[in-house]
């Protein structure tokens, strides 16, 4: 019995096998007699390919390089530091806080990209902000139909802006920074990064990135050094009116002297004597503040980063644009694929009834 219904498997098997061949063939088979239905599928998602990449605008894509040098961090920081705290204040940190790859994270910040996008510069004759002219010539803007009421007027107050116009400026900002511009490192052993930005337009494309570097360096320089300008700026402060104490003294002690040239009391010489005291203090006071004034503005020059560029946004710039042919190729290749699995499931589904 047993060998029976091992038999009886084996042909059942064997059926499935031999049916399944079988629709495959006469899949195959029918594939082959509509072949001229592909060729005329294939044809048409290559003409359809071929139209849409004629009809892409070509994108510009900038490329800036610039080399970072932090500035001073550690050793002669140290003096600046003995001053900064007996002056209540810390120049330490900055450089630990600030440097490396936080440059990138500063230039695709929302405060410096939206700044730069409602700067304000001169396309064909016209003075426009970098959004409204993005808003108005750039077809990457998938907001543009929806939101065709709002504009950024040169001169115009960020206060002033309604709810639906801080939204347009956000969503604008998220399209650059996803989108549009690439910085990075590319090598994580030197302090060299690299800055692009796309568009349809080459002239915008120049215009963002100049702005958008020259800000962050605006920025990042503002941030570095501030610690330390805080610093000077106390001294300078300081300095004048501890010089002004020295000078108040030394005329004292000179008006006491003339009024008691022939004293016959020493009581009559301790106000001069306090007075000279007061001009030794102040000076030596006064002395050391100016050497700590020098010193305040020696650190903040060294404090002060060092942007560099080392290859500038320049025209010609890179031009992308889909190749007809290619595309073309592509599309006929995908939509004759698909064609295919639609046509063999069909008549897969047609043959099982």
């Amino acid at each position: 019995m047993e060998t029976v219904n091992n038999n009886n498997d084996n042909i059942k098997s064997t059926q499935v096998v031999y049916s399944e061949s079988v629709v495959i063939n006469k899949i195959i088979k029918r594939i082959i007699k509509k072949w001229w239905l592909f060729l005329i599928i294939g044809l048409a998602g290559a003409i359809t390919g071929y139209i849409y990449a004629k009809k892409q605008q070509p994108v510009y894509q900038s490329y800036l390089s610039f080399a970072l040098d932090q500035g001073a961090s550690g050793g002669g920081m140290s003096v600046a530091m003995g001053l900064a705290s007996q002056l209540g204040l810390s120049i330490g940190g900055a450089q630990d806080v600030f440097s490396g790859e936080n440059i990138i994270e500063i230039m695709l910040s929302r405060r410096i990209i939206e700044d730069v996008l409602l700067s304000v510069d001169t396309f064909n004759n016209k003075p426009f902000t970098l959004i409204e002219f993005y808003r108005e010539n750039d077809a990457l803007n998938e907001k543009k139909n929806t939101t065709t009421s709002i504009h950024f007027y040169p001169g115009e107050s960020r206060n002033s802006f309604s709810y639906t116009k801080d939204s347009v400026l956000y969503n604008t900002y998220l399209k650059f920074k996803k989108d549009l511009i690439v910085a990075r490192r590319p090598d994580k052993k030197l302090n060299i990064y690299e800055l692009m930005v796309s568009s349809h337009n080459e002239k915008f494309s120049k215009i963002f990135t100049d702005k958008l570097i020259d800000k962050t360096n605006r920025f990042y320089t503002e941030i570095t050094s501030r610690k330390t300008r805080e610093t000077l700026e106390i001294l300078e402060r300081r300095v004048p009116d501890m010089k002004n104490k020295l000078e108040s003294s030394i005329s004292d002690k000179a008006a006491i002297q003339d009024a008691n040239l022939n004293t016959a009391f020493a009581n009559a010489l301790v106000p001069l004597l306090k007075e000279q005291s007061n001009s030794q203090v102040y000076g030596a006071a006064y002395a050391e503040m100016f050497k700590n004034l020098e010193i305040a503005r020696f650190q903040y020059l060294k404090s002060i980063p060092l942007m560099q560029i080392i290859d500038a946004a320049e025209y010609p710039m890179n031009k992308i644009k889909m190749g007809k042919l290619k595309t073309a190729i592509i599309f006929s290749v995908i939509i004759t694929f698909l064609f295919l699995l639609i046509f063999s499931t069909i008549t897969f589904f047609r043959l099982q009834r």
